[in-house]
């Protein structure tokens, strides 16, 4: 596809996206729209460049190799990247190089190495980390996400580490319940995070298929991908 195309695919799509959150959010009685994240997994630097253009100033990776190719491309652009796949503490070391969040914290194995490699890299800022709650009622605890009864203790460890700052809360809704439920589990244990720590505000929440939910349960951050780039591209 020629790039004057796609951007123009782009561009609809976006503006698609972005009419669904304004209507989400007149609609949940809120004055505060929720940042838009698109998730470029999969998808070529091209495309996030396309993306800039187009006004798109968050970006979520999933998988560290192709997020540090990808950023090193782009190096200069104003552009957020936020971590929001499961993530390796071998992985730690690289991911602190570029992302700006990483919202898939999920055990204190991993807080406390994104700890060492934020100490051993030069970063001008602390790295923002969110726990990833486990919303799926009949879950067990391990990777993938903590359990509600277990954020708090999570992020208490988060904001003992130097160089990383308790962000907020992330999730997925289960497949195969309602979102609305589930979300609402979420934004539970985000008052009892923000109740402890005042300034971990951050909500990330809702995909595609159900953005709306999550807007009416109070994220603040929306993780969007295929509603905005379409079916899976050949990364370069």
């Amino acid at each position: 596809m020629a790039e004057a195309d796609r951007r123009a695919e782009l561009a609809d799509n976006l503006a698609r996206v972005r009419a669904r959150i304004g209507a989400a959010t007149a609609a949940a009685g809120r004055d505060d729209e929720p940042q838009l994240i698109v998730v470029t997994k999969f998808h070529p630097a091209s495309d996030v460049r396309l993306l800039a253009g187009l006004g798109v100033t968050d970006v979520g990776e999933n998988r560290d190799q192709e997020a540090s190719a990808k950023t090193a491309e782009l190096e200069g652009l104003p552009l957020t990247w936020h971590f929001i796949g499961q993530l390796q503490t071998n992985k730690a070391k690289s991911v602190v190089r570029y992302a700006d969040a990483v919202h898939s914290v999920d055990r204190r194995a991993l807080v406390s190495a994104l700890g060492k490699a934020v100490a051993s890299a030069e970063r001008e800022r602390d790295l923002a980390c969110l726990v990833q709650v486990n919303l799926d009622p009949e879950a067990a605890s391990g990777r993938g996400g903590v359990l509600p009864s277990e954020v708090l203790a999570l992020a208490g460890l988060i904001a003992d580490t130097p160089g990383l700052t308790m962000s907020g809360v992330m999730a997925v809704a289960p497949r195969g319940g309602d979102p609305a439920e589930a979300f609402a589990r979420l934004a539970s244990a985000s008052a009892r995070v923000t109740e402890r720590f005042p300034g971990a505000t951050m909500v990330s929440a809702g995909m595609s298929q159900d953005l709306e939910q999550a807007v009416a349960a109070g994220a603040t951050h929306l993780r969007i991908g295929t509603d905005v780039l379409g079916a899976r591209r050949t990364v370069r």
